[in-house]
């Protein structure tokens, strides 16, 4: 017994002596306030955010993203339309698809999704610029290459120009997204980011077509809107699990952003500019290790599952931002018309979910 608390005191004494270390305490003082941080968060996760009531979804949808999948780009867009019943889409007005050859104009995909949309009733939010959703994020046809700057941004005005005005009109459109993450220069093949052009694009749109309403989303998962320009709305993305090879290991990793953390931002960005903020870019599909075609079902799985779509779903609600654009339509459609449908019918679950 004595030996035994010998030992117990002869420990006691060590931890007080490593104590008055000054870099112990600090490291302790990180670990409880992290700790202390996860539990609030988990604790305010579950008990304190409630899903928000009746919220508005959208889809992004990418013919070459469709088209990089194998499926029917078409009937892809037929099946949102009208088998999961989307009345809000994002579009895209890739540069380097209707104007491979300088000067000529070819948007007969684009009407034809705008053709149907109006058969429907549903509405597009309209990618336009350089920037647009998908890899390599920067769609610019082979002939801008060689152009100097100005050449090269007065040609890239131009298409903008002409994309505005073939459109402004039409009443399907609801709004323009601005430049896609217009200032996130970490993802992308992408050499011309420049918040000056951003400035500059921003008030051309605004003359050419003052009365639809531009959207801008922030770079990724961070970032506050603090500079110019100031849209109409902002947007930021949601992702949950993602392959991460930037740090020593390659992983799959949780985005460590809880729920307060995205309802805090958009309230700093409603108070800063007076601006609504909308989720345009909520995961609904995989990021794995390779272009998703090329992953088993197995490693979707790990980013993307059935529970996960459920997970992101009721995570997106608690954030409290009414209207949100979900990422994969096309992914849901692929695995579809390759016999497996639980992706889509879980998307379609949670559509019609109300917490």
């Amino acid at each position: 017994m004595e030996k035994a608390k010998k030992c117990i005191y002869n420990f006691c004494s060590r931890l007080k002596h490593l104590w008055k270390r000054r870099p112990l305490r600090y490291v302790a003082y990180i670990f409880c306030a992290t700790a202390s941080l996860l539990f609030c968060s988990w604790f305010a996760d579950n008990f304190i955010f409630t899903p928000i009531k009746d919220p508005v979804y959208g889809v992004s949808f990418s013919i070459k993203q469709a088209q990089n999948l194998g499926v029917s780009w078409k009937e892809n867009f037929i099946a949102l339309l009208d088998d999961l019943q989307f009345k809000k889409f994002r579009l895209m007005s890739y540069w380097d698809d209707s104007e491979a050859t300088r000067g000529e104009y070819n948007f007969s995909d684009l009407d034809w999704q705008f053709a149907e949309a109006n058969k429907r009733g549903a509405k597009i939010s309209l990618a336009i610029g350089l920037r647009q959703p998908r890899w390599p994020e920067c769609h610019q046809p082979d002939w801008a290459e060689d152009l100097s700057y100005d050449e090269w941004k007065q040609a890239l005005y131009a298409y903008m120009q002409t994309v505005v005005n073939r459109y402004k009109d039409n009443p399907a459109l609801e709004s323009y997204q601005l430049e896609n993450e217009g200032l996130n220069n970490w993802f992308g093949e992408c050499t011309n980011s420049d918040r000056d052009r951003l400035i500059e694009e921003y008030n051309l749109v605004k003359q050419w077509d003052p009365t639809h309403e531009i959207i801008m989303g922030l770079s990724d998962e961070h970032g506050l809107a603090l500079g110019d320009p100031v849209p109409d709305v902002y947007g930021f993305s949601v992702y949950q699990v993602v392959w991460n090879d930037k740090f020593i290991i390659d992983s799959y990793v949780t985005y460590p952003t809880p729920i307060w953390y995205h309802r805090l931002r958009a309230a700093l960005i409603t108070a800063v500019q007076n601006r609504p903020v909308i989720i345009h870019e909520l995961q609904m599909e995989p990021w794995g290790t390779a272009d998703t075609k090329y992953l088993s079902i197995e490693e979707q799985n790990k980013s993307m599952s059935v529970e996960q779509i459920a997970k992101n779903f009721k995570f997106a609600r608690k954030i409290g931002i009414k209207e949100m654009y979900l990422w994969g339509g096309e992914w849901w459609y692929w695995r579809m018309e390759n016999g497996d449908p639980s992706i889509w019918e879980a998307v379609r679950q949670q559509l019609q979910t109300e917490d």
